[in-house]
């Protein structure tokens, strides 16, 4: 059984899984004064309350948007299990040509979703992957990482709205019951679920054109399950993507 830790700016996504079963995937919030001690206990706990223990553990792979913490939680994982943990990046094979201007400035969790999705769903795919940022990226027809868009994510914008203005209150991510709100917070929420929606729909629609060809499109993310139901593009939603596409990768350089 394997350790697979997705490092986000906002949260981190941990899970046990094997080559079929994905066992348990919690998410915490990342905290860049946590030490590894602190984050040793935590990810423990975790395992304790899913029932595993370290013994079972016989690998470990990080997927980090998070440098200063990439070898915190690497030294956690040793204390716990005493397994080193293999880190995404360059001299990792994935199976996929990462055809960018300069392919090491891809982030690690870009490039995990989509040999997920290429594994999963198979190419051409479209990705959407809702965190903190919300980016769309494109693995073309003969399986080459091309590219993407990056968004402010949903709780970013909402959070830039209501901080840049002096009226608008704090509001729940929710979908309104029309898109034409007749008060402020219906048209917050407006704004931010069928707003997103249409973003999300539209960036898919050029993607396609400036390809030539349609694509599957899948999307992950916390807030994956409130935003792409309103989406008019048919899209699958797989919370799972980041965890298998770790497995994927894991079981390629073993």
């Amino acid at each position: 059984m394997i350790l697979a830790i997705d490092m986000g700016n906002t949260n981190i996504e941990i899970g046990c899984l094997d080559h079929e079963t994905i066992h348990f995937t919690e998410r915490v919030r990342t905290d860049i004064y946590k030490t590894d001690l602190e984050y040793a206990v935590l990810i423990k706990t975790i395992m304790e309350l899913n029932s595993i223990t370290p013994e079972q553990i016989s690998g470990a792979i990080i997927s980090s948007v998070v440098p200063p913490l990439t070898q915190v939680l690497c030294n956690a994982i040793y204390k716990i299990t005493g397994v080193k943990a293999m880190i995404v990046g360059a001299g990792l094979k994935t199976g996929m040509n990462i055809k960018m201007d300069n392919p090491g400035t891809v982030g690690a969790d870009l490039v995990v979703d989509s040999v997920a999705a290429l594994r999963e769903y198979g190419a051409p795919c479209i990705v959407i992957d809702m965190g903190t940022a919300t980016t769309v990226t494109v693995v073309d027809k003969n399986k080459c990482y091309i590219g993407g868009a990056i968004i402010p994510g949903v709780m970013v914008s909402l959070e830039s709205l209501v901080s840049g203005t002096s009226q608008l209150p704090r509001i729940s991510v929710e979908a309104p019951k029309k898109a034409v709100g007749s008060n402020t917070i219906d048209s917050m929420k407006s704004g931010i679920v069928f707003g997103q929606a249409a973003l999300i729909d539209g960036m898919i629609e050029r993607f396609e054109d400036e390809l030539g060809y349609p694509c599957k499109a899948v999307a992950t993310g916390g807030l994956s399950g409130v935003i792409i139901p309103h989406c008019r593009k048919e899209i699958i939603i797989d919370k799972m993507l980041m965890l298998k596409g770790l497995r994927a990768i894991y079981e390629k350089n073993t």
